[in-house]
């Protein structure tokens, strides 16, 4: 279920999912038709709102140039969001794209229901299913990055501490005028961001020192990385009689999983990794980064795809993105093609031409797990 964090106080009722409409803008460029690209987006974020625990009454894309700077949509679609808020009695409005804060608040008062976006709506899933400390660090840091530059006041004057010289003489060295509500909020979140960086760094520094400490031991390591959803846990499992969970759900793991492997005589440990999203928002990356890491510092990196996705290409265009992002585009991939028990034969087929090196298995019959474990033990024995 949805938390406070991204509905606010009092909204929904208990035993109830929450209502959810989502908006998005199909940005007209003339530089090709991107209807799908838009529609692929939408199903995503639904799959987003579900897994949140919300559920989806309709959606509403406009077709512009650009998002409106004020409202995301244009005047006359933010009249029609409103009336089908109304209309559905919805708690809740998702964009799919990130809002500025003044866009948010334009709409709130427009439409009349709490309006978020597509980065609070992953933040708000990584909070539901982060389980360890360290998981729970991470996603609170990048809520507080995302927080900060959006606090605002309630439109009427906060109260203040009072503070200068008073009548008889005392107050001499208080803070003066005294800090507005807000001020103090965004100053204690801060002093919070503070004390949660210099524990995710001796957490960085603890990763940092079991790295190397396979490193010498001359352990060989594979991260496991790829899209949300793609079957990562599974194949860990598969790969290593592991118990990861699974779900068909988005982010179902965030926390990593390391387990020893041994193929073609050769012993090498395995990690599964947080997976990626489209617009996978620049807070998690950062507050993540240690995490992710385990990445950049293994020794190959096994690129999970669901073969059975209609925008798989997409997918792995997205992972090396972040990749990139995170310092981990050199490292050497080895792409593994899952789900070929439900994708399209000639599907997988078109994959296979496209990454002739990929391998392709199902995690959950067992198809072609030998010929993955044979090609790690080579790809890990020439390294």
């Amino acid at each position: 279920m949805a938390g406070s964090w991204l509905l606010g106080a009092g909204v929904g009722e208990p035993g109830r999912r929450p209502t959810a409409l989502l908006v998005g803008v199909h940005e007209e460029d003339g530089g090709g038709d991107t209807d799908s690209s838009t529609a692929t987006s939408l199903a995503e974020l639904r799959r987003l709102a579900d897994t949140d625990g919300l559920a989806v009454a309709d959606a509403v894309v406009q077709n512009r140039p650009r998002p409106d700077p004020a409202t995301y949509l244009g005047s006359g679609k933010v009249d029609e969001l409103a009336a089908l808020a109304e209309r559905m009695q919805a708690d809740l409005v998702i964009a799919d794209g990130e809002l500025s804060p003044g866009q948010v608040r334009n709409l709130e008062e427009r439409v009349g229901v709490r309006v978020v976006d597509r980065t609070a709506l992953i933040l708000d899933i990584f909070a539901e299913h982060a389980r360890t400390g360290e998981g729970r660090l991470q996603v609170e840091l990048a809520q507080i990055a995302y927080q900060l530059p959006r606090l605002r006041g309630d439109g009427r004057s906060l109260s203040r501490v009072g503070g200068g010289r008073t009548a008889g003489g005392t107050g001499m060295g208080v803070r003066g005028p005294g800090e507005m509500r807000l001020e103090t909020q965004r100053r204690r979140l801060r002093q919070r961001a503070t004390r949660l960086r210099r524990n995710a760094a001796e957490l960085a520094r603890r990763r940092e020192r079991t790295r190397n400490r396979r490193a010498r031991n001359q352990v060989p390591s594979v991260s496991i990385t790829g899209y949300t959803n793609a079957g990562k846990s599974a194949l860990l499992n598969r790969l290593t009689g592991a118990d990861a969970q699974v779900q068909d759900v988005l982010f179902a793991t965030l926390d990593p999983t390391v387990r020893r492997l041994t193929a073609g005589g050769l012993t090498f440990t395995v990690t599964d990794t947080v997976g990626f999203v489209r617009h996978l928002p620049h807070q998690l990356v950062d507050a993540f980064r240690s995490t992710l890491e385990e990445v950049s510092g293994s020794d190959l990196a096994l690129h999970v795809v669901d073969a059975s996705a209609p925008d798989a290409l997409d997918q792995i265009t997205t992972v090396h993105g972040v990749l990139h992002e995170i310092g981990a585009g050199d490292v050497p991939e080895l792409l593994v093609l899952n789900k070929i028990d439900v994708a399209p034969t000639d599907w997988v087929d078109c994959l296979c031409r496209a990454h002739p090196q990929a391998v392709p298995v199902s995690a959950l019959t067992g198809q072609g797990i030998a010929d993955l474990r044979t090609t790690l033990a080579t790809r890990l024995q020439r390294r």
